[in-house]
């Protein structure tokens, strides 16, 4: 299968990733993980967050990082809570803020301890700190497929949030499973629905495995024109918000995957497995990615 169009793949491991780690992944070790992700081809990373420290500590070194984070070929993206966050990342050289609401009431409340309503109310000035920074902004809508605390959540709130984010600027609006709940076919159908009535809006599809069907979610998205994804280096990761959740999709799973489809991911495959080994060094646990553990098809695995 050939595809000449641009496949962006957006690194979260940094973000996603490690919010959920107990044990403090020191600055130097996160600065090694970003200089080895550029290595191996990747361009567009979600560094930290500029969160309260006492919420996500592993992120309490957000300022320092950026400070002193490979700059050049990589594309720094930030997710930022609130207006004292947007302020902190543009004040630090974020190429891009990244906001977020959830499509779910109770998700959101259980996320941020806040209504979608008053989540909302402080984007108009996130929003405009942006412009005064020339910063872009892209939105995130969490539970955009279903939430474990209020069950489904129609195609139609997702929408919803997502015209309230348009409105206001977002250059790009990413869907995300964040309790593993979409299924290949409610994939097809929002993404679907979305280009219908957002057509000129950029998609990204953030999809966790916590039911193992992650990667079919993610073809489906593909088949469906999706051309932007989030993934995380040896799938570690997930909602610290959702019971029992597991990892992101792994980066090098899915880039062994499209690369096989005869798909351009602009990374190199064999790089990030090692880097995939160096997280795994790191954290001192055994990671969730299969292509890391059975290396390349060349490899004979």
């Amino acid at each position: 299968m050939e595809d000449k169009q641009k496949i962006i793949i957006r690194e979260v491991a940094l973000r996603d990733g490690l919010q959920s780690e107990k044990a403090f992944v020191s600055t130097e070790n996160k600065l090694a993980l970003i200089d080895a992700l550029a290595g191996a081809g990747v361009k567009y990373l979600e560094t930290t967050s500029f969160v309260s420290a006492r919420a996500v500590p592993q992120l309490r070194d957000a300022a320092k990082v950026m400070a002193r984070a490979r700059r050049g070929g990589i594309w720094h993206e930030v997710m930022v809570p609130n207006l004292k966050g947007a302020r902190a990342a543009a004040d630090a050289g974020a190429d891009r803020l990244i906001v977020f609401v959830s499509a779910s009431e109770a998700h959101n409340r259980a996320n941020v301890g806040r209504s979608i309503s008053d989540s909302m109310a402080e984007l108009d000035s996130i929003f405009s700190l942006a412009e005064q920074s020339r910063t872009p902004v892209a939105a995130a809508i969490a539970t955009a497929f279903g939430c474990p605390y209020q069950g489904p959540v129609p195609v139609s709130d997702v929408l919803a949030v997502a015209r309230q984010f348009v409105m206001r600027g977002a250059d790009r609006i990413t869907l995300a499973d964040t309790t593993g709940m979409a299924n290949p076919g409610q994939v097809t159908e929002t993404v679907s629905h979305f280009k219908e009535h957002l057509p000129d809006t950029a998609l990204c599809l953030h999809l966790h495995n916590n039911r193992g069907i992650a990667m079919a979610n993610l073809y489906a998205g593909y088949l469906a024109g999706i051309r932007i994804f989030d993934t995380s280096l040896g799938g570690i990761g997930g909602c610290p918000n959702v019971p029992q959740a597991a990892g992101n999709l792994a980066t090098e799973d899915t880039v062994f995957m499209l690369e096989s489809m005869g798909v351009d991911t602009g990374m190199d495959l064999a790089a990030l497995i090692e880097v995939a080994r160096l997280l795994e060094k790191i954290l001192a646990r055994p990671l969730p990615g299969q292509v890391m553990k059975s290396g390349p098809l060349e490899s004979g695995g």
